[in-house]
């Protein structure tokens, strides 16, 4: 069907745009909540084998499992860049519901952030691929003693064949 002249067919929309997906930030709160539940709730299985004298066992153990802003996405059917242009459309905002949910945003972060650190600092996660992930570095310079290297190369040959 064509549209007649002076196409109005946005005029029978209802509503513009999508709705919010939490009302308050005490529900999106307990929607994390629900989250951090169900990963604690939920550990990850592995197989091990246990020796018991001349036998053995394979059992499965729990592995704690990490909290993530992926995860948590997943969870909420919303997608990371959804949440992080939320939290920063509340950055410039004054009014008390708008604080209230930036509040939750950052509390949401921190447990994860914590979360992690502590089960990477007690054993339970793997520090490396944690510190990564929380942007944590350990920073040394042992090559250049914290000297530039920016040598031209003609100037570091030239030193090389004197020496």
């Amino acid at each position: 069907m064509a549209a007649p002249k002076g196409n109005k067919f946005w005029e029978l929309r209802s509503k513009h745009g999508r709705d919010k997906i939490f009302a308050t930030p005490e529900i999106m709160w307990d929607a994390a909540c629900e989250y951090f539940s169900y990963i604690t709730d939920n550990p990850l299985q592995a197989q091990e084998i246990i020796k018991y004298k001349d036998d053995y066992e394979k059992v499965s153990v729990d592995k704690m499992r990490p909290f993530t802003l992926t995860g948590l996405c997943l969870f909420l059917d919303v997608n990371v860049q959804y949440f992080t242009d939320f939290e920063q459309s509340l950055k410039d905002k004054n009014d008390k519901i708008s604080k209230d949910f930036s509040l939750v945003a950052t509390r949401i972060r921190e447990t994860i952030y914590s979360q992690k650190f502590e089960g990477a600092s007690s054993g339970f996660f793997n520090p490396n691929i944690i510190a990564r992930d929380l942007g944590l570095m350990d920073k040394t310079d042992i090559t250049t003693n914290g000297k530039d290297v920016n040598i031209p190369l003609i100037e570091w040959v030239k030193n090389e064949s004197e020496d």
